[in-house]
């Protein structure tokens, strides 16, 4: 066994025993592995990576009974981590073919200048039904016109949550407006 593997098994260990502060570095240090094996899986949705992160860690945690301490802790992660990579890929899959991309995702957003009153009333109405991780983003950027760095500073997130956030958050609005219509 390699060095991080004896690391994490015994931090499992202790914390399947009771040790919250084992639990806690058990954590850290497979969120940095899985972190890793995730990263070689999703060079083209480096978007995603954090968010099956946490889904697998939470996975850990809820089916930490199953490990057999007999088998190599690393092996029964990655089949985890797997089974999660799957199920984004075909959820990106059944979206992407449910949803047609916008031709100019930005034409519809049209200036306050152009837009009528019940136009806004109507676009208030949509992006409020949005979770604020994929809202404020496009209010600061589409609506506003801030820049993805002044967008992050704003709200708190990462430049690429930022750049997440318009994106699913477009995707989202465009799927409203195709079941409204």
């Amino acid at each position: 066994m390699d060095g991080a593997e004896d690391r994490l098994r015994r931090l499992f260990a202790d914390a399947l025993a009771g040790d919250a502060a084992a639990y806690r570095a058990f954590l850290k240090d497979l969120g940095a592995h899985l972190r890793g094996f995730l990263r070689k899986r999703l060079e083209r949705l480096p978007d995603d990576i954090e968010d099956l992160v946490q889904e697998t860690l939470l996975a850990i945690h809820n089916q930490r009974h199953t490990y057999d301490a007999g088998l190599p802790l690393t092996a029964w992660v990655h089949a985890i981590a797997r089974y999660k990579l799957v199920d984004l890929l075909r959820r990106r899959a059944a979206h992407e073919a449910m949803n047609q991309p916008l031709d100019d995702e930005e034409e519809w957003l049209a200036t306050e200048e152009t837009e009528s009153a019940g136009t806004r009333r109507d676009l208030a109405a949509l992006l409020a039904r949005l979770p604020d991780r994929h809202r404020l983003p496009i209010v600061h950027m589409k609506l506003e016109g801030l820049s993805v760095a002044e967008t992050a500073k704003r709200t708190g997130m990462s430049e690429s949550a930022v750049k997440a956030g318009v994106h699913r958050g477009l995707r989202a609005l465009a799927a409203m407006i195709r079941e409204e219509a």
